[in-house]
């Protein structure tokens, strides 16, 4: 046993982690990583936002699969067990785990970083195979094939954990990254000795491989890839568990189960799986308190200047998101706040990689509640933003003016933004409309559920506002452009949308107060918005 050659300490870290009582069992992966052994393509890489489990999924495989420790005492109770191969891989390879995220005290180089686990391998080697003729200033690789060609074949599982970390420190140079690069390549692209490499980390490696110098992963990211995903962040069906074993230990419980929700559920996997922060959920519930436990250094403090500065126009976005809405992105498949980014989409790609944004149905948003108070914090204390406070004021003006009947305000009001705000001067349907009427009606979130497209009556209604007391007005909005704000009312009472209110058969209906029918029109000449509104009996 070594420093990386079948270290107890990933041993010890999981033993410690599946004795806890929020822990949840993923040993369900191992069955998915067995075939890795017997394929040309044996090494994968799994890149993940910060507080998503790599690192305790990293503990585990490296567990499961080494020879240092007979671990078949954590293991039996667990999913794996049940797998018909579960003692062919159970403790059977010699095992190499290297957190790349470790330093060396006061480290100041990457010389410095690179050395250290340089011989820290070498040194391993030459204590565990004697027989080898192992040269110590050789190269890593080398010592590997030195043991390979001298013991019969000898083949080792590597499981790395951050592999990005070092991207992030402020000594590592340019140049620097294309040479940590070579080195990764160096010791596990196409060599004989690997049996199986497990790489875990925040940024797509392949982003950072010129041509093919390390192409031989299987990389799976969090916006491309759906395979893994339910490894990583609690689904519904485990915060459940997590909840009612809550219950049952705590004895004056202050949670529910729609805190959790609220606060730390909102990601998506590509196939539409919901997932919750985990390290957040087992806090809150070890606590016994709702809170934020974002922990905002590193990557959030290099985001953060896209935001503050305003780069790409983001101030709109952020605003809209703020507020709770999606915004259309096209997410490339890497960014990363460590290259320079210019546009929206490379923005929001990086934020979407740091896990500070969900992506679906091709737009980002805020995931959450803990986020969403990350986010107003940093526009609280820039004044920079000073100008969306007063449009959110500005906003809930607007949500006043539409509560009093005065249509005429409204319409001025929707001309208004649109004329600075909008980044459509020229509406060419109702889709576009409705990007200014997002923007007017920003503030009425926190008194309203907005709906888009919702289902109601005899078809789906532009926008729908259920007030969140159960008591205040409903509003339908429907939107028109070339068309007058009459039709829309006609529309809104055509197609019978104020029976959404009511709720389904045997509920309480959604509101005791007035349902109100909004008609929006523009006209694309003279670009004059129109406005009727209505009390629906």
């Amino acid at each position: 046993m070594g420093y990386y050659l079948n270290s107890i300490e990933p041993i010890e870290n999981f033993r410690l982690a599946s004795q806890s009582e929020y822990f949840v069992d993923k040993s369900k992966i191992m069955k998915e990583l067995f075939p890795f052994f017997y394929r040309n393509d044996k090494d994968i890489c799994i890149t993940r936002p910060r507080r998503f489990g790599k690192s305790m999924m990293a503990h585990m495989i490296a567990s499961f699969f080494s020879k240092a420790v007979d671990t078949s005492d954590i293991f039996d109770r667990l999913f794996i067990a049940e797998a018909s191969e579960y003692r062919d891989y159970l403790n059977q390879y010699n095992v190499v785990f290297i957190d790349f995220s470790k330093m060396p005290r006061n480290c100041k180089s990457y010389a410095q970083y690179i050395e250290r686990i340089e011989k820290r391998l070498i040194k391993d080697l030459i204590k565990a195979y004697p027989d080898a003729d192992i040269d110590p200033n050789g190269a890593v690789w080398d010592a590997f094939s030195d043991v390979f060609n001298e013991y019969n074949g000898e083949k080792f599982v590597f499981v790395i954990d951050e592999w990005d970390c070092v991207f992030h420190k402020d000594f590592l140079k340019n140049n620097e990254k294309k040479e940590f690069i070579e080195f990764l390549a160096g010791l596990i692209k196409n060599q004989a000795y690997v049996a199986m490499t497990y790489m875990t980390g925040i940024l797509p490696i392949a982003k950072y491989s010129s041509g093919s110098t390390i192409n031989n992963f299987m990389e799976y990211t969090i916006a491309t890839q759906s395979k893994f995903s339910e490894y990583f962040g609690f689904t519904n069906e485990e915060v459940d568990l997590l909840y009612d074993r809550y219950l049952e230990n705590e004895e004056a419980p202050l949670l529910t189960r729609e805190n959790l929700k609220d606060w730390y559920d909102g990601y998506r996997t590509l196939d539409g799986v919901k997932l919750y922060n985990p390290r957040s959920v087992v806090y809150a519930l070890t606590n016994n308190r709702i809170a934020s436990y974002w922990t905002g250094s590193g990557p959030y403090s290099e985001v953060k200047k896209y935001i503050v500065n305003d780069v790409a126009g983001m101030k709109t976005d952020v605003a809209l998101m703020v507020e709770g809405e999606a915004v259309p992105a096209n997410v490339e498949e890497y960014a990363a706040t460590s290259m320079e980014l210019q546009t929206k989409n490379e923005i929001f790609s990086a934020m979407l990689v740091y896990g500070f944004l969900n992506y679906e149905n091709g737009c980002v948003s805020i995931p959450n509640r803990e986020l969403m108070e990350e986010f107003k914090n940093t526009i609280a204390k820039e004044t920079s933003y000073d100008y969306l406070r007063d449009f959110e004021k500005e906003s809930a003006r607007i949500l006043e003016r539409t509560l009093a009947m005065d249509a005429d305000a409204v319409a001025d009001a929707l001309g208004y933004i649109h004329d600075t705000e909008s980044p459509h001067k020229i509406y060419l349907d109702e889709t576009e409309l409705s990007s200014t009427v997002k923007l007017a009606y920003l503030s009425a979130r926190g008194q309203y559920r907005i709906e888009q497209e919702d289902q109601a009556g005899k078809g789906y209604v532009d926008f729908i506002f259920y007030p969140r007391n159960g008591k205040g007005d409903g509003l339908i909005l429907e939107l028109k452009v070339d068309r007058t704000p009459e039709a829309a009312i006609k529309q809104i009472r055509d197609k019978n949308y104020a029976l959404r209110f009511r709720g389904k058969m045997g509920e309480k209906p959604l509101t005791t107060g007035r349902i109100l029918a909004v008609g929006i029109s523009c006209q694309k000449g003279s670009k004059k918005h129109r406005c009727k509104i209505e009390v629906l009996e």
